[in-house]
This record gives C-alpha cells, sequence and structure tokens, in this order.
C-alpha cells in the first residue's frame, strides 16, 4: 500500500467507461453476494485476483460500460496501471504508481496495491459439485466401424498353380524341417503309417531321433497309427540329449575341484573337452554365459549354431554320419532319377525349393551345405567328405541344373503354371517366374506372386494394373511412394496403361494439394494439359506460398492465360508488406526454371525489382547468382546494366550469430486474449490457424484481425504440408470427431468419428499416421467416409503414446515393461529399420505415469526440432520458456499465469500460446517475436 496519502478529487467512474476490470468488495456486497457476481460476469478469458480483501476481476479485453449498470466497481487502464477514479495528472505524479498496480479509493484516499499474478484464483473450486457423479460419455450414434485395410497378398500356395501335384509327405517334412517350423500333425501321421508298413532299421530309427513314440511293429494296420498330443508337444529325445549336453557342457568346467584339474583326464573327460570345443568354440556363448540383448539393428552374419555345430560333430565321430549320409543320397538319387526318367510329376512331389540367398541354418543342415565360418583363420585338420554333409555345393548345383532343365522341358509342353511353380518355389527367381506369367497371360497369378514375395514396390504396382486391379494398384503406389518406378516400367512395354497410371499419380497428387506437382507430372501428355491448367488455378486460389509457385507456372507455361494471370501477379510482386515477401521469393524461383517465353521475359523486370526492394527491407535473402539465372534469357541489356552490384555471401542468420544476447519477452496476464487457443498452425504469408476448441477455429493474419471462422470444434490441428487443408480434432467420449478444413475455399466439414489414441501432427496430403492402442496405421487421407488403412502393423510391444513423420521416415514410441522407440522408412515401404529402447533426445514426447490417476500421460516439457531445443517448466508467476540451441539459450520467454504454455515449431517459426488466449510468434531466423492479438 503507498505510504502517500492523497485524496483525489473524484473517487469513482461516472457514466459510460472503457473498463478493463471490476472489483467486488465482500464488505458490501456479502461473500455469498460478491462470488456469485464474480461468477456471473465470467466469461472465457477472464482472470480472477484477490485485492484488497475483495476480487479483481480482469475482463478478457477492455469493453464500454455503464458505471451505474456494473455488478461491481468499474476500473479503467492507463498506462498499464488500472484506476478505480479518474485521477487528475497531478494526483498520478503524487501516487506514482507503478505499471501492473491497481488505484482503489477508499475512504477519500487513493490507494495503490501492487499486481500478484501468481495469486489467480481458481473460480471453479467456488462450485460445489460434491452431489455430482462423474458420467462417461458415449455417442448416441451407432460405434464407427472397424477401420478397413487393404490387406497385403501372400505368396501363391502350390495348389493355384494348375497341373502341380501335391507335394509328398516326406518332402514336406523335409521343407518344415528346412524352414525351421513344426512339421504338420498329417504329414507325422502319414510318415508313421508308412515307416509302420516297411519298419525298417532306418525308419525305426529315424522316428526314434525325431521323437515319434509308439512306432507299431511289421503288420499293424497303419490307420492306427497315432501319436497321443502330450508326446507330440515333447520335445524329441534328440532335443533333450542336446539340451542336456549343453548344460552339463557349461557347468562341467566350475565342477571339477582343484585336485581333479591337476589330475590327468580320463577318456570320458577328454572325450567331452573335445566336445565343448567343438559346440562352443571361442566367442560362441554357452548357457552359463547371460545372452546379450537383442540388437536395435540387423545383426552381422554369426557363425554356425549350437544345433549345426552338434550335427557336425555327430556326423565325424559317431557311426550316425555315414548313416545319415547314406539315407539322404539314397532320397536325392531317387530325385535324380525322376527328373532322368521324365516323370516330372512325381519328381516335383519329392523336389525341394534352393533359390533362397540366404538360407537358414535348418535348410543347411538338410542339404549338406557348409555354413557361415565362425572364424577366417586356417583350419589345417578340416574334416575329410563328411564334412560336406553327403554332397554339399555339388549336389545343390546338380539340383539346380535339375530344376532348370524341368522348367524348359515344362515350357515347351505348354505347361505353364507348372514352369512358373518350378521357377519361383523351387529356383526362388520370383522376378523371372512374374515375367513368364505375364508372357503367358496368367496376369492376376503374376501380380499375385509379385506382391507376396516383397518385390520392388513398382514391379508390384505395375502387375496389378496389368491385372486390371487398379483400385490395389493404386493404393500400393500410395503407400509406398511407387508411381515413378511403375510408370517408367509400363512405359517400356505397355505405353496406354503407363497413361492411364500418369493420370492416376497426377490426379492424386492434385486430390492431396499438390497442384504444382501434378501439372508437371501430366505435362508429358499433350491432350491432358487443359487438366495440369485447372490444377495450377486451383494451387493459385489455395494461396500462399505454394499458391504463388502455381501462379508462375501458369503464366509461364499457359500464354494464353498470361493476360488474365497478368494482374495478379503484378499485384504480387508490387505488394511491399513483409507478410508476402516469401511469396515472392517462391514465384521469382519457379519462374527463374522456367524456359524462355515471352510472358517470362515480361515478368523478369518487375520480379528482380521486388527481390532488391525485399533485400533492401531485410525481407528476403537472395545473392547474385540467383539474380543471373532470372536473366539469363533477357534480350534487352539495359535491365542487366542497371543492376545493383549484389555481394553473394548472404547475411548470417540468428541461429548463426552465437554471440547476440538471448531474445527476450515477457506476457503479463493482463494481455490474455478473448479466446483460449488449444493448438496453433502457422501457414506462409504470415497467416495461422487457431484451434479455441469448442468455439472453432480461426484463420487469422500476423496482426491478429480475423481472416475466416470455421464452425467445427478443434482442439489439435494436423496440417497438410500443401496447406491446402487442415485437420481438426475435437475429443467424444472415447472417439475423436475429425474434421476437414480447405483454407482455401474457407470451407469445413465432418469426416468421420473414430478411435485415435496418437496422431502424427502432420501429414502429406496423401496419407496420415494414426495409432489406436498397439496398431499402427497408415490412413488414406483422401478417403470419403470412415478411414481406410493402407498399411498397418500391429502388437508392437506397447501403447503407442507418440508419433512422428516425414517424407523420409515414420518414428512412433511405445510405453511398456521397456518403452521403445520404433523407426520405418517410407520409400518403398513402410520398411522397418531400428527398434531400440528409448532414450532421452530422440525427438519425441517422453511418457510419465500418473500414480495417482494410473494414467500413462506424455510430458510435454521438452519439445525438440533439430537444432533446437525447447524446455517448458514451471516458475513462481506462471511459467517460463526456454530455447537453446545445440545448448546455449537463444531465448527466454516468461507467460504469468496459470496457463500451460504448448509450443509448435514450422518453418522457420515458433509459435508459442496458452489457453488464457495469448499468443506469441517467435521467426527462428531473424531472431525476432511478435506478439499476435487475436481479435
Amino acid at each position: 500500500m503507498s505510504a502517500r496519502p492523497v485524496r483525489p478529487r473524484l473517487h469513482l467512474h461516472r457514466g459510460t467507461v472503457v473498463a478493463a476490470a471490476l472489483w467486488f468488495d465482500p464488505s458490501l456486497l456479502g461473500e455469498r453476494e460478491a462470488r456469485g457476481r464474480v461468477l456471473a460476469a465470467w466469461t472465457p478469458g477472464t482472470s480472477v485476483f484477490p485485492l484488497a480483501g475483495g476480487f479483481l476481476l480482469r475482463l478478457p479485453r477492455p469493453r464500454p460500460v455503464d458505471c451505474a449498470a456494473t455488478p461491481g466497481l468499474p476500473l479503467t487502464v492507463e498506462e498499464g496501471v488500472l484506476l478505480a477514479a479518474p485521477l487528475s495528472t497531478a494526483e498520478r505524479e503524487r501516487l506514482a504508481p507503478p505499471p501492473g498496480s491497481t488505484v482503489l479509493v477508499r475512504a477519500g484516499h487513493a490507494q495503490v496495491f501492487p499486481g500478484e499474478p501468481s495469486r489467480r484464483l481458481d473460480v471453479a473450486a467456488w462450485l460445489d459439485v460434491s452431489e455430482w457423479s462423474t458420467v462417461s460419455v458415449q455417442g448416441l450414434g451407432a460405434p464407427p466401424p472397424p477401420v478397413k485395410v487393404l490387406e497385403p497378398v501372400e505368396a501363391p500356395a502350390r495348389s493355384l498353380f494348375k497341373g502341380v501335384p501335391a507335394a509328398d509327405p516326406e518332402a514336406e517334412a523335409l521343407r518344415a524341417r528346412m524352414e525351421g517350423r513344426p512339421e504338420p500333425q498329417g504329414l507325422q501321421a502319414a510318415r508313421g503309417a508308412r515307416a509302420g508298413a516297411g519298419a525298417s532299421l532306418w525308419a525305426r530309427l529315424r522316428a526314434w531321433l525325431s521323437g515319434e513314440r509308439g512306432t507299431p511293429a511289421t503288420g499293424e494296420k497303419a490307420g492306427s497309427i497315432t501319436r497321443a498330443s502330450s508326446a507330440a508337444a515333447a520335445p524329441s529325445p534328440l532335443r533333450r540329449f542336446v539340451s542336456w549336453l549343453q548344460r552339463a557342457l557349461g557347468s562341467s568346467s566350475k565342477a571339477q575341484s582343484r585336485e581333479e584339474r591337476a589330475a590327468p583326464p580320463s577318456l570320458l573327460r577328454r572325450m567331452l573337452g573335445r566336445l565343448r570345443q567343438a559346440l562352443f568354440p571361442a566367442g560362441a556363448p554357452s548357457s552359463g554365459q547371460p545372452a546379450s540383448p537383442e540388437p536395435a539393428t540387423p545383426p552381422a552374419p554369426q557363425g554356425p549354431g549350437l544345433f549345426s555345430r552338434l550335427s557336425e560333430w555327430l556326423l565325424r565321430n559317431t557311426p550316425l554320419g555315414p548313416l545319415l549320409g547314406q539315407r539322404k543320397a539314397e532320397y536325392v538319387q531317387r530325385l535324380f532319377e525322376m527328373f532322368e526318367q521324365g516323370d516330372l510329376d512325381e519328381a516335383l512331389r519329392y523336389a525341394i525349393p534352393l533359390g533362397e540367398d540366404k538360407m537358414p541354418e535348418q535348410t543347411r543342415i538338410a542339404l549338406g551345405l557348409p555354413g557361415p565360418r565362425a572364424s577366417l583363420s586356417i583350419q589345417p585338420q578340416r574334416g575329410g567328405p563328411a564334412s560336406l554333409f553327403g554332397g554339399g555345393q555339388a549336389v545343390y548345383s546338380a539340383l539346380k541344373e535339375r530344376y532348370r532343365a524341368a522348367f524348359k522341358r515344362l515350357e515347351r509342353e505348354g505347361r505353364i503354371d507348372e514352369a512358373a511353380f518350378v521357377l519361383t518355389e523351387l529356383l526362388g527367381a520370383h522376378e523371372e517366374a512374374v515375367s513368364f506369367l505375364e508372357k503367358h497371360g496368367r496376369l492376376k497369378l503374376a501380380a499375385e506372386l509379385a506382391e507376396g514375395r516383397g518385390l520392388a514396390p513398382g514391379l508390384v504396382v505395375r502387375q496389378w494394373l496389368l491385372a486390371r486391379d487398379i483400385r490395389r494398384a493404386v493404393a500400393i503406389a500410395r503407400r509406398s511412394g511407387a508411381f515413378p518406378d511403375a510408370v517408367l516400367r509400363l512405359e517400356r512395354t505397355h505405353p496406354s496403361e503407363a497413361r492411364t497410371l500418369r493420370l492416376l499419380w497426377a490426379e492424386t497428387l492434385a486430390e492431396a494439394g499438390d497442384y504444382l506437382r501434378a501439372a508437371v507430372v501430366v505435362w508429358p501428355l499433350e491432350d491432358a494439359r487443359p487438366l495440369a491448367r485447372a490444377w495450377l488455378e486451383q494451387g493459385v486460389a489455395v494461396g500462399g506460398v505454394g499458391g504463388a509457385r502455381a501462379l508462375a507456372r501458369l503464366v509461364s507455361a499457359f500464354p494464353q492465360a498470361f493476360e488474365a494471370s497478368r494482374p495478379m501477379a503484378l499485384g504480387l510482386l508490387e505488394d511491399e508488406s513483409h507478410a508476402r515477401a516469401a511469396e515472392r521469393l517462391a514465384f521469382a524461383e519457379v519462374l527463374s526454371a522456367e524456359a524462355r517465353m515471352d510472358p517470362r521475359t515480361a515478368l523478369v523486370g518487375p520480379v528482380v525489382r521486388a527481390l532488391l526492394r525485399d533485400r533492401a527491407a531485410g525481407h528476403t535473402r537472395i545473392d547474385g547468382s540467383f539474380l543471373s539465372r532470372l536473366l539469363r534469357d533477357v534480350g534487352d541489356g539495359t535491365l542487366r546494366a542497371d543492376l545493383p552490384p549484389v555481394s553473394d555471401p548472404r547475411r548470417r542468420t540468428w541461429l548463426e550469430e552465437n554471440a547476440t544476447p538471448p531474445l527476450r519477452e515477457r506476457l503479463t496476464v493482463a494481455e490474455a486474449g478473448p479466446y483460449p487457443i488449444h493448438d496453433a498452425v502457422a501457414l506462409s504469408s504470415q497467416r495461422m490457424l487457431l484451434a479455441l476448441g469448442e468455439a472453432g477455429v480461426r484463420m487469422v493474419r500476423w496482426d491478429g484481425t480475423c481472416v475466416a471462422h470455421f464452425n467445427v470444434p478443434a482442439f489439435s490441428l494436423v496440417p497438410s504440408v500443401n496447406e491446402d487443408r487442415v485437420l481438426a480434432l475435437a475429443p467424444r467420449g472415447e472417439l475423436k470427431r475429425i474434421s476437414l478444413i480447405e483454407p482455401g475455399p474457407r470451407r469445413a466439414t465432418h469426416w468421420c468419428d473414430a478411435k485415435v489414441d496418437a496422431f502424427a501432427p502432420s501429414y502429406d496430403g496423401n496419407l496420415w499416421f494414426i495409432s489406436e492402442a498397439d496398431t499402427v496405421m497408415a490412413v488414406d487421407a483422401l478417403a470419403q467416409e470412415g478411414l481406410r488403412a493402407l498399411w498397418r502393423v500391429s502388437q508392437v510391444g506397447g501403447v503407442v503414446m507418440a508419433l512422428a513423420a516425414d517424407a523420409q521416415s515414420l518414428r512412433f514410441a511405445t510405453w511398456g515393461s521397456d518403452p521403445q522407440l520404433w523407426t520405418y522408412s517410407l520409400p518403398g515401404g513402410p520398411t522397418l529399420r531400428t527398434r531400440a529402447s528409448r532414450r532421452l533426445g530422440d525427438g519425441l514426447p517422453l511418457v510419465v505415469l500418473d500414480e495417482l490417476t494410473g494414467q500413462v500421460e506424455k510430458v510435454d516439457d521438452v519439445l525438440l526440432s533439430v537444432p533446437w531445443t525447447l524446455i517448458n517448466q514451471r516458475i513462481a508467476t506462471g511459467h517460463e520458456v526456454k530455447l537453446e540451441l545445440k545448448g546455449k539459450p537463444r531465448a527466454l520467454f516468461a507467460f504469468e499465469g496459470e496457463a500451460r504454455v504448448r509450443a509448435r515449431f514450422s518453418e522457420g517459426e515458433l509459435l508459442l500460446f496458452d489457453t488464457s488466449g495469448r499468443l506469441l510468434r517467435v521467426d527462428l531466423t531473424e531472431g525476432t517475436a511478435r506478439r499476435v492479438l487475436v481479435q
């Protein structure tokens, strides 16, 4: 309180004044009545503080009031001071109130009270809600249907190839072992029945080793051979022996006493020692050693596994080697005889695939192929012929020759499907099989084979288009970005289909809002150039930087449209405002790349003058080489001669000026706006979109003036990189209401209601990445009704809490027992690249568990956008936002009050906003901050 008593001439305001606040005195009104009047006068953006034993209500924005009809004492603001009475200049000088303080007249004396923003009252606590109960909110309509998914196509089954006989059970069992999967029950029963009929020593030995108990005696009916379910689940004797041997060898060295180690080793001990060396060479982990954690990246090729080393040791040092070698030789010899005798039907039943580039360990053991070496050291005592396990590479090469000869014969006989089966299933020549099927008109099977075998996305798109499944071809091309590759593949062989796909590509780009690129893609088709013109005109209507680029292309590519577009182009170039400087530069960049034409020549002069004017005003950064490109085709040398010298070295940006002091701004409670801002998006040309909750979305200029209002609820905004559309999200119980905003035509429509737990903060106009629980999806942003996923990955090890995506990669973070960060490459994919435990600084929000509520929440106090780091922390008077560049503070922003501050990085800008309606726009290039007063 002021120590200098002042008796003002007037004690209160009279008539109509522009009030910035109201004061309520409980000593006159009573506590209950004062609080009731405060609640009645409260509106969004209002702040209430305790002052002089009463309540000071700060209005969102000053407004005219009738002093005789106001519910409280009106206060005006002068030079940052709230006044309850009109003071004269002499009275103000005697009081000397500091900015942010309040002057009240009590008992005839003027008193000064300092402002205390940290003491803001939560008037919601005045409301008695003890008898209210929380009810979960559910939509009145039907729940949204499940998300439709473009399911992947599996590799064609054997039955789809006409004429190919069913595989022999023994061949199927061998293939199952090669692929490292358990044998089907039917195969085990069939093989047991055949073993019971012959009851050979080899059959009984093999059945015992594989765990097939109950082999019948000779003469017992094959149909009575069954195995109990418990026996099927139990490990085979060989597997049990391997497990026992691994445990024994892992602990044998520890179990020996000092005396035993000093004594001469026994024969059994020497044998176990040799077996241990064979199974656990240097660097190979044993059972007593801890397993290393799963690597985040694909591991490097390792040496042979335990089963492979045990098999090799048994074959070298026991009679089992010759026995198995003989059995395998008989199988291979019988297979060779079938091919030599021309019995292809029977040979295909017994044939086994050989075409995998990287065979699993089980395949090498089954075929007798050597595995990868554990080391590159020379081994002078290498095993003899048994080490090749009965043939090795020679058998492998001989089988490939037989398969290739069988393919040629089947082709000569016109057995197309069987020949293709040999190519893809036995030889592994998948692309050759696709080409072969296409050549012979089996287009759908060729497309299924290309997708099922994971061939190049461009080839997959090509095959589906030839198979006349255009919808699937376009969906895969959009998901993988394979339009260019597919068009080039088709142009070499099918120009008509290539034209169709090029048109579909251009239409997809136009629907996604990339009008300039759509016009470039369709330009080679001369009869489709009217479409290019229409798309460019739509791009111009969107406005902003993209509209300026489309305008430059329009006036240079279509001379007949020059006269109609010239006023718009000259209006842009003659505008001197900083807000449209980025548009003028974008217009000039596109114009500099165009070929010489009369419209281009006519606009070069105005473009150069506009750029020089913007450069002098500090609105843009250009060098002499860029101006030279613009003037390269200008025949008149006058403009070039009059060009002032332009130094090539560019002025250092704020990002490069490390010596400058940090930028500081402080936003007071009095600067609160009329609407709560839940999210904000910066557009080009100094425009912004503001999410105002249930009040809708506003598009404002740099000075806060409203350009357009969209009447759709919005608490989060997801902009397209092309700026032609923005998704607005609002919670509706467990669902989210998603609306589509088009800033160009000033249109907003409801899209769908869907369960979306996390989502990428921006999208490319084509695909939007979202998550639901532990499933991540790339949804079709061009779908008309509901969500449709073009790609999906499920069961990622925890609930997905945050996502981020750009043109090159997708990253998402999971929450669970081991929080992880997944990274996918998008071109040609999505393809998983890394999966690792989360670390600080990985670029996605951190996640914490609220012990009181049990809810998992994102922590957005730290926001990364290379090379910037934003740290938001709570202080006594409100919130403090620190902006760092590579660990060095470059800016400090203080927001008074309780409202939480949120931030969003965009191209060269940072937006800071809160639910009190305050908005700060930071230019990261120039190092300036501008308050935006939303009107």
